[in-house]
């Protein structure tokens, strides 16, 4: 498979694996209750890797919105306004070569790790979309066909952003394009059929008062000459009829006399018409998905900026999404109890659509935003707050959605110089590394056995560790060990058992934090 280069791309294939994992803590919880919902203040790159113990394969639906990179806009990650945080960054990751990077070298190796980490963090019937406009549509395209497999590349979406083109240029750009891609290859388990809208029920029909209800027709004839499709068809006024010149009927006659004795054949309201074959309003799932999306159907860029203004008081973001954009990319791929990530969140309108989703259908969607702008809390937190209990005044008022969610921030890094940060919880570190061993969320603590991490394929796995003491694998430990499995994962700070006993216990010692993963 081609694959493409750029100066510094040796240097961050691999820096995911290096991105120290850093806990998240969290500073509040807006709501009765946050039903799982968090948005997290910080780098993204750190605050994927952060995910990862409770959530790697679990994100059905991704939806990002990345710098577009063109050279004009005041993105952080972007040379020309100069960011102290990349340059930081691409001085340690890439070396002095990152002196010389141009544009587009920094933003790819701004956006491989990333999309390496997001990767990591999609379901196996999960799919993600990538907001991108022409700038970098062909490295983008380029470089996620290598991290998630050309194979795995479903389609490219067109969006219709404007209403009208814009007078003042010789070239007026009217569109930008939404990247697909999943990690199976089934479409049936990754993605669902839109809702039919109220355009598309208005044209189902019951002129013959049918008892299946409402239904459309579409014709009974395909181009081509076979010769079992050439058979004559009588109409109920007794006309006879054959397909067209070069045109032969969709179906073998054994196939159309089923269909006319169910009642499925439409001849018109007079019985003489040419033979059409009804498809029922009952029988549709929803409606296909084409990839050209109009500005009517989901929004364009001075609707998503009138949406936020109404929200917030005035424009405070430049380029938002229109919710309704969001929203279907929510419906044909998370289903309603499903977790969708949005780690470039921007002004939050993937909350917003999220939240007004579930409300409408009563879904229980989550939604984990990242953003790692200073605005996190004002402007992105703020919006979501907003839409859960209600914005707008008068006719205008838009009712609350309700729901809630806890914001964090990141904390500080697992591991200092090989050692356990003792300022990190001990909870976060259980959980980090029950993750490590079985790449399984931890499932709740035991009351009667405070050192059991859990069990997963019949091993016990036992974390023993105490901030300011040394612990011991010994005798007296096995004792209080209450749990039955096969075998058992051991980490203390010593082990004083012999290998003899080691044996007998199916004991593997693992020493803290010599032998502790790190991702």
């Amino acid at each position: 498979m081609p694959t493409l280069n750029w100066i510094g791309k040796d240097k961050v294939v691999n820096h995911h694996l290096d991105v120290p994992f850093r806990v998240l803590e969290e500073q509040y919880t807006y709501g009765d209750n946050a039903d799982g919902n968090m948005i997290i203040h910080g780098d993204n790159l750190d605050a994927l890797k952060a995910l990862l113990p409770r959530f790697e394969g679990r994100v059905k639906c991704i939806y990002i919105d990345p710098p577009y990179n063109t050279g004009n806009e005041g993105w952080v990650y972007n040379d020309n306004v100069n960011d102290p945080k990349i340059r930081k960054w691409l001085g340690e990751v890439v070396g002095r070569e990152g002196e010389d990077l141009s544009r587009h070298d920094k933003w790819l190796c701004m956006m491989y790790p990333r999309l390496k980490l997001l990767y990591k963090l999609l379901a196996e019937n999960g799919a993600i979309f990538i907001s991108i406009d022409g700038n970098e549509y062909t490295n983008l395209k380029a470089i996620c066909d290598e991290v998630f497999g050309i194979s795995h590349y479903v389609d490219t979406i067109v969006w219709q952003k404007r209403t009208s083109p814009d007078a003042r240029k010789i070239f007026s750009t009217g569109h930008e394009y939404v990247l697909v891609y999943s990690k199976s290859l089934d479409a049936d388990a990754v993605f669902r059929y839109l809702p039919l809208d109220e355009n598309d029920m208005a044209s189902y029909t019951n002129p013959d008062n049918d008892p299946r209800g409402p239904w459309i027709s579409s014709p009974f004839t395909a181009p081509g000459f076979r010769p079992n499709q050439m058979y004559a068809i009588i109409t109920p006024s007794g006309k006879t009829m054959l397909p067209p010149k070069g045109r032969c009927w969709c179906n073998i006659e054994e196939v159309y006399q089923q269909l006319l004795s169910e009642g499925r054949m439409w001849f018109g309201a007079d019985g003489n018409g040419v033979p059409r074959r009804k498809t029922y309003l009952c029988e549709r799932a929803g409606k296909g998905i084409w990839t050209w999306w109009t500005n009517a159907e989901v929004g364009y860029t001075q609707e998503a900026t009138q949406e936020t203004a109404q929200i917030l008081g005035k424009a405070v973001f430049d380029y938002p999404k229109p919710v309704r954009l969001i929203q279907r990319i929510i419906q044909m791929a998370a289903d309603p109890d499903s977790i969708v990530l949005d780690s470039f969140a921007g002004s939050g309108t993937t909350a917003h659509a999220v939240l007004s989703l579930n409300k409408k259908d009563g879904g229980h969607r989550r939604i984990i935003l990242v953003e790692l702008g200073d605005y996190a809390e004002n402007i992105t937190a703020e919006r979501v707050r907003r839409v859960i209990t209600g914005y707008g005044e008068g006719k205008k008022a838009v009712e609350g959605t309700g729901g809630g969610f806890s914001f964090y921030e990141l904390g500080a890094p697992l591991m200092i110089d090989g050692n356990l940060n003792p300022d990190v919880p001990e909870a976060r570190i259980r959980e980090y590394v029950y993750y490590t061993e079985t790449r399984l969320p931890m499932p709740p603590a035991s009351e009667s056995e405070p050192h059991l991490l859990g069990v997963h394929n019949r091993a016990a796995y036992y974390f023993y560790y105490l901030s300011d003491a040394v612990t011991t694998l010994n005798e007296a430990f096995l004792r209080t060990i209450r749990t039955e499995a096969d075998s058992y994962m051991i980490y203390a700070d010593i082990n004083a058992l012999d290998e003899a006993t080691m044996k007998r216990h199916h004991i593997t010692f693992k020493k803290i934090p010599r032998d502790i993963t790190l991702l």
